[in-house]
């Protein structure tokens, strides 16, 4: 009995670390570097950062500090992917986080925690094949300031690619996008043909928060070069040596993060052509009821585009 004791001491103790070091790891922030080689040939770098999932509350004044401090990194393009919300009154609190990266050109789309404030949730929910498909009805009204939100954005030169289509020049470069607004909760459509936009760029972006494989191959088959989602947290839960348990998504496990090709391990050599390169986020945040991570750490990712 003395020996069951102690092993379940043991084991309670090993728990309560593992807990905590999850608490920890939650705040760890960090940014990821990652290279891809998609531009025509004798293009310059293009620096893209790659923002997604803060799901911020009020409170999280060092997530906030951090944020602020990537616009050191001088990039050519802010790139966010939605789910910035994590409270009602998070409206203020992200505009002080995202304020200085509007100093850059940036674009945006929303996810579903920018429409609707989350729910406490058993999170066993996430490993049933349930969590694999999109939420096509949705009884809750959203209660988020999304369109304030977008408003202070775009007020701030930032463009909204919910559904649309644009184009940049950054540097030498023309850059189009096409943009899908959430597939998580069925709100994506992709945006009719637009010759003007996409004639003569010489690179094309999707940009989408859930990387569903139906909006993947959307955006591969509108003739995206890099696709650029997040949502999946990484898997937010991994373990060492198998990674990813989830994605929340019908995505494979194995490109639950990183960098990686569409709908194959990787584009062809002159990319286009039915493939494209696919980067997803780990994002920066969790949920504020399940604020934990393992071997996942929370993360921006400055993309640097250059010559195939």
């Amino acid at each position: 009995m003395t020996d069951l004791r102690k092993a379940l001491g043991l084991a309670a103790l090993a728990g309560a670390g593992a807990l905590v070091w999850a608490r920890v790891e939650a705040e760890a922030f960090t940014v990821r570097h990652v290279t891809v080689p998609v531009l025509p040939s004798g293009a310059a770098p293009l620096r893209v950062l790659h923002v997604s999932d803060l799901h911020l509350t009020p409170s999280q004044h060092r997530k906030i500090a951090w944020v602020r401090s990537l616009a050191e990194l001088a990039p050519d393009l802010v790139v966010t992917t939605g789910d910035n919300f994590a409270h009602l009154d998070a409206l203020e609190p992200l505009m002080v986080a995202l304020g200085p990266l509007t100093a850059f050109p940036g674009v945006f789309v929303m996810g579903s925690n920018d429409y609707f404030s989350p729910l406490a949730k058993n999170p066993a929910r996430y490993l049933m094949p349930s969590s694999r498909r999109p939420q096509t009805s949705v009884t809750r009204e959203p209660d988020l300031p999304t369109a304030a939100f977008a408003d202070r954005l775009t007020g701030a030169g930032w463009l909204d690619l919910d559904n649309a289509r644009a184009r940049l020049r950054l540097g030498d470069l023309e850059v189009a996008f096409a943009g899908l607004d959430d597939p998580h909760i069925a709100r994506d459509r992709l945006p009719a043909p637009n010759a003007s936009v996409t004639d003569g760029a010489d690179l094309r972006l999707g940009i989408v928060h859930a990387p569903y494989v139906r909006a993947l191959d959307a955006l591969t088959e509108d003739g995206a070069d890099a696709v650029i989602a997040g949502h999946t947290h990484g898997g937010q839960l991994c373990i060492p040596g198998f990674g990813a348990l989830v994605t929340n998504c019908d995505l494979d496990r194995g490109r639950a993060s990183g960098l990686h090709g569409w709908p194959g391990p990787r584009p062809d050599e002159f990319g286009g052509h039915g493939s494209a390169w696919l980067h997803v986020s780990n994002g920066a945040g969790t949920s504020p009821y399940t604020p934990f991570r393992i071997a996942c750490r929370p993360s921006a990712t400055l993309l640097t585009f250059v010559a195939r």
